[in-house]
């Protein structure tokens, strides 16, 4: 992944927030007891379980910000893979050298975020590589951890997946709830287009009746939500019989188990919240290296 696509802005707030949260205005007690002041030593960031990596780039903002509050002394940061890698337990990741105490204050904060976007990385990956060939794309939705979104969002990139919209301000998307409001389908997403005429709009339906009412609104993004396999494939049909280009996603309840069958659909997008709202973490240490010099692992890349 470009370091350019890094969410850094973001990222940054982040850590700052995190670090409100271990600090609270203090410090360290057991460091700043145990770890004298000066005393610099080298460790290791190491996967404990084979997944797809994202997020390093956090350790470094982790690091100096540490420095920033307690000056407690610069860490150099080394990485050893990219985001978007995928490792195997027992590599190694970067080398860290440099004071012990901002390493041990900081280890915490940094093993949060880069375990939980590489989990959710290595989630997305198992569902792109579900999905390959079959022309459909896993997408990510809002479904994400308050304050991580961009970091979460990033994740998905890394592990092969692709963003929907990142907020409400970005895509209109006129579900259930805003039919209801406005009076119907063709109600909202007409209130929508004369408000907004710029915004890219996407309509939920659970019929193919409101899916054919949706294109022949105007809507050109559908989202067929908790379809069967079989209404889902007829729906698809009648959408392109209408001969418009319209993108159709399968949203709602999606499993991997059944990734390949609503693939086969034809639509081109699956709907996932789950990428972002249930990924297990990847499990990722911090490693004191007593000897204080040894070489990395040789690095798994793809």
């Amino acid at each position: 992944m470009s370091e350019q696509e890094f969410p850094t802005t973001d990222a940054r707030l982040l850590v700052a927030r995190a670090l409100d949260e271990d600090l609270d205005g203090g410090t360290d007690v057991t460091t700043v007891a145990t770890i004298p002041v000066g005393q610099e030593s080298v460790s290791h960031l190491v996967a404990r379980a084979d997944g797809v990596v994202a997020g390093l780039p956090v350790v470094a903002l982790v690091v100096e910000a540490v420095d920033a509050r307690l000056g407690t002394g610069a860490v150099r940061v080394d990485l050893h893979v990219d985001d978007g890698d995928r490792v195997v337990r027992g590599d190694h990741l970067g080398t860290l050298r440099g004071s012990t105490r901002t390493t041990l204050v900081a280890e915490r904060t940094a093993l949060n975020v880069v375990s939980r976007s590489s989990g959710v990385a290595t989630h997305t990956r198992r569902w792109a590589d579900a999905l390959r060939g079959s022309g459909a794309m896993v997408l990510d939705t809002r479904k994400t951890t308050p304050g991580m979104r961009a970091l979460e969002k990033y994740a998905v990139r890394c592990g092969g997946g692709t963003n929907k919209r990142l907020g409400l301000y970005d895509v209109a998307m006129v579900k259930d709830n805003h039919k209801i409001a406005a009076g119907g389908l063709t109600a909202a997403y007409e209130a929508v287009r004369q408000k907004f005429p710029g915004v890219p709009v996407q309509v939920e339906v659970t019929t193919t009746e409101e899916a054919l009412e949706s294109v022949a609104a105007g809507a050109r993004f559908l989202l067929c939500d908790n379809m069967s396999t079989t209404l889902l494939r007829t729906t698809v049909e009648a959408v392109r019989a209408t001969g418009e280009t319209v993108e159709v996603e399968a949203t709602g309840g999606l499993t991997l188990d059944v990734a390949a069958a609503y693939a086969a659909t034809g639509v081109d997008y699956l709907s996932v919240g789950g990428l972002t709202h249930s990924s297990p973490i990847l499990d990722i240490a911090l490693d004191l290296d007593p000897e204080g010099g040894r070489q990395p692992t040789k690095m798994q890349k793809g």
